[in-house]
């Protein structure tokens, strides 16, 4: 039995070290308890092939966020108010006031406004995020150093980490025009500019050249790398270690309250009071949303220098506070939707992995 529980650790990739209280002597009967789940998900790795995992993605990130939409459309709306409103204006704004506003001006179904060209953008980013995340791991774990070392624990964090941050980097910087599209569909109100996705793009391009669909990008590139990496790496770890005390429980189970806790890890950091603008996620994705709105309806620019100019001028104008516009209906976005994310892509790979087994 000792060389059955060999054999699943082989599989697993080498990951995790054979461990036991008793002079690393495992039992038979703890051998097959403990290894069993992670053979069975090991071989449901190997089973799912490259359109599947990437369907797995794509299909999980378009659910999370169509469930999330209105809570993200509110978040859009908190920070661009700054752009173009009063300091008066802006005393006033609440969650309760605008979700009101939208639906007594534009009707319930304006809180999924731009969730197609959500899903459009999610769809292909999900599936590259999730798909570019496991080959990073791979890559990682060939480095010398993260290969063997005893401190299995220590390494595998830094491989989730490094791995989710580039992968996040990865994903953003491909589909990161239809990214722009959606935040200004879901930033009009009663002016109707943009009138669907190949409109918005042509309109972009005709009046802000070609470099207009990637307005923004800069401050994406810095917000997204920390965000997903915290969010790959505390989801793995909470995952391993629930897993290794409770490994006869559902999948999806594990992967929700994994993933939402996660997403509680990753906005989290986003509140931190930091010094360094780049150590900050949320600040950078309200500068992100802004810049993404530059020139959007024929409207002249507010921001005429670079991402540093433009937290001085937030700074000046609004305030430190000012950088924390849609904080709130963020956060309750962020936990459900990160969670919803996980276990949409878990539970379709276990399926996709079956039919496989199967056929």
């Amino acid at each position: 039995m000792q060389t059955e529980a060999r054999v699943s650790v082989m599989m697993e990739g080498g990951q995790r070290a054979l461990s036991s209280g008793h002079g690393g002597v495992v039992s038979v009967e703890g051998g097959a308890r403990n290894f069993a789940p992670k053979k069975q998900q090991s071989l449901q790795q190997s089973q799912i092939g490259t359109v599947s995992q990437l369907l797995s993605g794509g299909v999980a990130g378009a659910f999370s966020k169509t469930c999330t939409a209105p809570l993200a459309r509110l978040t859009i709306l908190f920070q661009v108010q700054g752009m173009h409103s009063d300091a008066a204006l802006l005393k006033k704004a609440s969650i309760w006031h605008e979700a009101s506003r939208i639906v007594h001006e534009e009707g319930i179904r304006a809180f999924w406004k731009g969730n197609l060209v959500t899903i459009a953008h999610r769809l292909p980013y999900s599936s590259i995020n999730f798909y570019a995340y496991e080959h990073f791991k791979k890559l990682l774990h060939m480095v010398p150093g993260l290969e063997h070392r005893r401190d299995r624990m220590s390494a595998d964090l830094l491989v989730h980490f490094l791995g989710g941050g580039l992968a996040g980097i990865t994903a953003a910087s491909t589909t990161y025009p239809l990214d722009l599209v959606r935040t200004r569909l879901a930033a009009q109100t009663k002016v109707v500019y943009y009138k669907g996705i190949w409109h918005t793009l042509g309109t972009i391009c005709r009046d802000e050249g070609f470099l207009g669909l990637y307005k923004g990008l800069g401050a994406t590139i810095l917000g997204v790398g920390p965000n997903i990496a915290i969010s790959f790496s505390v989801y793995e770890s909470l995952r391993s270690f629930w897993q290794s005390r409770r490994p006869h429980d559902s999948t999806i189970l594990v992967s929700l309250t994994c993933g939402s806790l996660s997403g509680i890890a990753s906005s989290t950091e986003k509140q931190a009071v930091v010094q360094v603008l780049h150590q900050t996620t949320f600040p950078l994705d309200l500068v992100r949303r802004r810049k993404q709105l530059e020139g959007a309806g024929g409207r002249a620019r507010v921001y005429t220098t670079g991402l540093l100019g433009v937290f001085k001028h937030i700074l000046r104008t609004e305030g430190f506070s000012g950088f924390y516009r849609g904080i709130l209906p963020e956060y309750y976005k962020v936990v459900p939707g990160v969670g919803i994310c996980f276990m949409t892509y878990e539970t379709l790979k276990s399926l996709l992995a079956d039919t496989n087994a199967r056929l």
